[in-house]
C-alpha cells in the first residue's frame, strides 16, 4: 500500500452512497432498476414461487445462468467472442442469458435486503484502493493474483 494513500472511509450499512454506478446526481437510484426488481418480485409472487426463492436456489440458478452465458463463449477465439454481436443468432443467445443472469442477481438481492447498487459501488471503491494507479499498466496482471 503507498504510505500517502488512506482507506476509503468506512460506510454504515444504511448509509448510501451518492452518484455512484447507477445512480443520478443528488444519489437517486435508477428508478428502472427498482422498477424491473419489483417485477421479477411480483412475477413470483403470482405464480406462487416465493418459497422457491431462497438465497441457495437463487444462488445455484444465477450460476447455472452465468454458465449458460459462458457456453456460447466457450470453444470461441478471443476474436469470434469480440464479434459475437454481430451476428444476430448469436446476438439473441446473448442477450437472453445477460437477462437471466441479471434476473437472478436482482432476485438474489431481493431475497437477502442487498442494496446492488450500493454494493457495486463500495466494491469499486475497495478494489480503486487495492490496486491503485502506479503510473505503468501491467497487462499481464489480474486482480485475481
Amino acid at each position: 500500500m503507498n504510505e500517502t494513500q488512506e482507506p476509503p472511509p468506512e460506510r454504515r450499512p444504511d448509509e448510501r452512497p451518492t452518484d455512484g454506478p447507477g445512480e443520478r446526481p443528488g444519489g437517486r437510484t435508477d428508478e428502472r432498476l427498482d422498477r424491473l426488481q419489483r417485477r421479477l418480485a411480483e412475477f413470483a409472487a403470482a405464480r406462487g414461487w416465493e418459497p422457491y426463492h431462497t438465497p441457495k436456489n437463487l444462488a445455484v440458478a444465477l450460476s447455472v445462468e452465468a454458465s449458460e452465458l459462458v457456453e456460447i463463449f466457450q470453444w470461441l477465439t478471443p476474436e469470434q467472442s469480440a464479434k459475437v454481436m454481430e451476428k444476430p443468432e448469436t446476438a439473441h443467445r446473448v442477450a437472453d442469458e445477460v437477462a437471466d443472469v441479471l434476473a437472478y442477481l436482482l432476485q438474489f438481492c431481493e431475497v437477502l435486503g442487498v442494496d446492488v447498487l450500493d454494493a457495486l459501488a463500495a466494491k469499486i471503491e475497495r478494489n480503486e484502493f487495492r490496486f491503485p494507479v502506479t503510473g505503468t499498466p501491467t497487462p499481464n496482471r489480474h486482480s485475481s493474483e
